[in-house]
């Protein structure tokens, strides 16, 4: 099924999905954007799919998982390289950039200094053209 928002083209479960995923909710975010990964075609299933990876890569960090941590964001890289710069007014390349970054933070502290990863280093979703909202803390 293609998504038939016009004026919204964001599937409306990834909307809230994104609203979590910048209030630091990962696994809310998650269980919504995977309803819009379900519901939708690609190029935006790619998208949704990378989103709540990248999520789920987030809240690995917070559970001190470094293996699920980095499992994830492989996956979320593997998803998200397909797309452009840009979908459904979400800015892909600063978003591949931010979890870089926070990847490679991860590597640098290694499993046994997990806790000691800033999250503050976890940025709101970008959108393409828009000012970066501030993450929720």
């Amino acid at each position: 099924m293609s998504t038939p928002w016009k004026t919204d083209p964001l599937h409306p479960a990834a909307r809230q999905g994104i609203a979590y995923f910048n209030q630091g909710k990962f696994l809310q975010a998650h269980d919504l954007l995977e309803q819009a990964w379900l519901g939708t075609n690609s190029p935006e299933r790619d998208l949704y799919l990378g989103l709540l990876q990248i999520g789920l890569a987030y809240y690995q960090i917070t559970r001190g998982s470094y293996r699920g941590a980095l499992k994830m964001f492989r996956r979320g890289h593997r998803s998200l390289r397909a797309l452009g710069d840009s979908l459904l007014e979400v800015d892909i390349a600063q978003l591949r950039a931010d979890a870089r970054e926070i990847e490679a933070e991860l590597r640098r502290l290694g499993p046994k200094a997990i806790s000691q990863l800033d999250t503050g280093l976890f940025k709101a979703l970008p959108e393409c053209g828009g000012p970066r909202p501030s993450p929720t803390p």
